[in-house]
C-alpha cells in the first residue's frame, strides 16, 4: 500500500485518479473550490499558489500527481500580462512549490513517482492556445529536468491529454453538438474521458512503471500523430 498525494483531487482527472487508487492505497487529495467525498480518501483544502500544510500528510509519500489546471483559450493579442502570470503561477509555480514541499518525504520512499500534466497543444500547435501552451510547455521542461536531477530515486513523468470530458472543459463541451464536433477531430472518433487519462496516471504512480521516467506521454485519441 502506497501513500499517494493528489493535488486537485476532487474534480475531473484528479477525482478519477483518486477514486481508482483509493481501494488499494492511502490517498490524500486536495480540493480548492469543491470537495467530493469518497469514504476512503483523506481530503484537505489547498490553494495551488500557496505552500502545503504538511501537518496532515504522512511522513513518507510514495506518489504525487499535480492535477491542477486551467483552460483559457483566446487570441494571442487579447491576453494580458496579468492573465499569463496568473496562469503560470497556478500551473507551474504551484507544481514547483508542492514538489519542493514534499521532496524530503518522497525521498523516504523505496520507490516514488511524480506525475505532472501538460496538453497535446504544446507539441501540436492549435489556434488560441498560446496561453495554456506557454505554461504547459514549462511543465514539460520541468518534467525532463527533474527526472534527470532526481534519478534514480524518484521518477518524474508527464501526461499530455487532448480535450477531456471534465468540468474544466465544460465551456467547450456543453452541448451534444460541441461534443460530437470535438470528437470527430480525433482519429478515434471521440473525446477523452477522465478515466482514460487517470488510468495512465495510476500506472505511472505504480511499481509496474518502474523503468519509465522523463517521458511526455500523449493520451489524445491519436490527434497529435495521426491524420484521418
Amino acid at each position: 500500500m502506497k501513500n499517494i498525494l493528489i493535488i486537485g483531487g476532487s474534480n475531473g482527472i484528479g477525482k478519477a485518479l483518486a477514486n481508482m487508487l483509493a481501494e488499494d492505497h492511502t490517498v490524500i487529495a486536495s480540493f480548492f473550490k469543491s470537495e467530493t467525498k469518497h469514504p476512503h480518501i483523506h481530503y484537505f483544502y489547498h490553494n495551488a499558489q500557496e505552500s502545503l500544510n504538511l501537518d496532515s500528510l504522512p511522513e513518507t509519500i510514495d506518489g504525487l500527481a499535480y492535477c491542477v489546471g486551467n483552460i483559457s483559450l483566446k487570441p494571442f493579442h487579447r491576453f494580458t500580462e496579468e492573465e499569463y502570470l496568473q496562469d503560470y503561477k497556478t500551473q507551474v509555480v504551484g507544481a514547483v512549490k508542492v514538489i519542493q514541499d514534499i521532496l524530503p518525504r518522497l525521498k523516504l520512499s523505496v520507490s516514488s513517482s511524480i506525475v505532472l500534466f501538460s496538453t497535446v497543444a504544446v507539441q501540436t500547435g492549435f489556434n488560441f492556445h498560446s496561453l495554456i501552451s506557454a505554461s504547459k510547455g514549462a511543465i514539460e521542461g520541468l518534467t525532463k529536468a527533474l527526472a534527470a536531477e532526481l534519478a534514480p530515486k524518484i521518477r518524474v513523468n508527464c501526461i499530455a491529454p487532448s480535450i477531456t470530458q471534465t468540468q474544466l472543459a465544460n465551456s467547450l463541451l456543453n452541448t451534444e453538438e460541441k461534443i460530437t464536433a470535438n470528437g470527430q477531430r480525433h482519429p478515434l472518433g471521440r473525446i477523452g474521458q477522465a478515466e482514460d487519462v487517470a488510468s495512465l496516471a495510476a500506472f505511472l504512480l505504480s511499481d509496474s512503471s518502474s523503468w519509465i521516467t522523463g517521458q511526455i506521454i500523449h493520451v489524445d485519441g491519436g490527434i497529435s500523430t495521426l491524420k484521418k
